[in-house]
């Protein structure tokens, strides 16, 4: 396909494919999917190797959330039976993240739902990074927990954070959609806080929500305009007694397409296969793999995922290996530049270029490059399509987590 030919060589020189072209990746057919892997999991070798990063998630504090975002288990009104607790003891979250580190995860996400954190929170969370600090010093720490306000990204950074999530999660477009309690804009402002604050921003999307593929591609494009190092890409696990329980829109083709359209259009960061992978893509697994070059290890946030070594096996059996604390995940030229600018491996300051259950763009600026995120997303006169209806349901695909942080049980990891 020239298409595919077209988009390897944008994606091995770093160049931003056109909104047409990432709309023609989401409508290739399932005839042509392992061509569309093939092409992707060529930019994702160039720049990447055959190197898994292993990220393993904490959630600090369970349920409880006053917003009201659709898509989330611990949102305002959820009538999910997930786990609810307040806060771990630093000692009781630097034990679960032992687990995963001693399972391989070279980065540990603590998570705590939420609007965002009073300053009493901050404090909480930087004496947890201190004890996981303690005791696995290599360890990446990435926080979310929800916008930060004037100051806090900087006193996480000071604390030994090494990154910030916040995803952006759907399209400019349809945000107000999925949640009225806080806006777009505010999503953006925080993670570009945590820019200016020298911290590692990881910033992504959930798919499946009733989404059209423009809206996908629009979400996309604004990750690499925003310039993340790290983007994860969910896809919507639909909870009984949430708004978009009913949400069964995917089908694994359908995840693979959404993962070679965003690896080509971020050609050279870190995309990360997050929340509802087993549930969506299931035995088809492997292939994402071609695709991404970070995963979640165990367990989510309020779900349970497939056992940690099955992790571990998939990662082996399908030609892969999982990254060594000591390996470098970025490309040289996206990590050299982030050192020099902050000597923690992020993003310089002035750079412009929550968490469902789980960067986009290279720092060289093209003189066509994306526009900056703030701002209403280009839009074709691409017609909307309707979403992709799946199969069916499988709710029996979707496990509420009953070990872990905050129970009695051993963590999965």
């Amino acid at each position: 396909m020239d298409l595919l030919t077209t988009l390897v060589d944008k994606g091995l020189r770093r160049e931003l494919p056109t909104r047409d072209e990432a709309l023609a990746v989401l409508a290739t057919s399932d005839d042509e999917l392992l061509d569309v892997v093939a092409a992707a999991g060529k930019v994702r070798r160039q720049w990447f190797g055959r190197r898994v990063k292993l990220n393993y998630l904490v959630n600090l504090k369970s349920g409880l959330c006053p917003e009201d975002c659709s898509y989330c288990s611990q949102r305002l009104g959820s009538k999910a039976e997930i786990l609810k607790y307040t806060w771990l003891k630093p000692d009781e979250a630097a034990a679960a993240a032992r687990a995963g580190v001693a399972g391989g995860a070279k980065r540990v996400c603590l998570v705590a739902s939420g609007r965002g954190p009073t300053d009493r929170d901050v404090d909480r969370v930087s004496a947890t990074i201190a004890a996981i600090k303690d005791q696995n010093e290599d360890v990446e720490v990435c926080a979310c927990l929800g916008l930060l306000s004037g100051g806090q990204a900087e006193r996480l950074r000071t604390a030994g954070a090494d990154a910030y999530n916040h995803n952006l999660n759907t399209s400019e477009n349809t945000y107000g959609d999925i949640t009225t309690t806080h806006t777009y804009a505010d999503r953006v402002d925080t993670v570009r806080q945590a820019q200016a604050a020298g911290l590692s921003a990881c910033s992504g999307l959930i798919a499946g929500m009733g989404e059209s593929d423009a809206d996908l591609v629009d979400v996309v494009f604004s990750l690499r305009a925003l310039d993340p190092d790290s983007v994860p890409v969910n896809f919507l696990i639909p909870f009984e007694g949430t708004p978009l329980a009913k949400e069964w829109n995917l089908t694994p083709q359908r995840c693979l397409r959404i993962l070679a359209m965003t690896r080509f259009v971020c050609p050279d960061v870190e995309v990360r296969l997050a929340g509802g992978r087993e549930v969506h893509l299931r035995t088809m697994q492997p292939l994402a793999l071609h695709l991404v070059n970070s995963i979640f290890l165990g367990d989510y946030l309020t779900s349970e995922g497939q056992a940690g070594q099955a992790d571990l096996d998939m990662i082996a059996d399908a030609g892969f290996e999982v990254e060594g604390a000591g390996t470098s995940t970025l490309p040289a030229h996206r990590a050299d530049v982030a050192e020099a600018a902050t000597g923690c491996g992020s993003h310089a300051s002035g750079s412009v270029c929550g968490s469902h259950e789980g960067g986009c763009g290279p720092c060289g600026h093209d003189e066509d490059a994306a526009p900056a995120a703030s701002a209403a997303p280009v839009r074709t006169e691409t017609a909307r399509t309707e979403p992709v209806r799946a199969e069916g349901p499988r709710p029996d695909l979707v496990a509420v987590r009953r070990r872990g942080a905050g129970t009695d049980l051993p963590p999965n990891a």
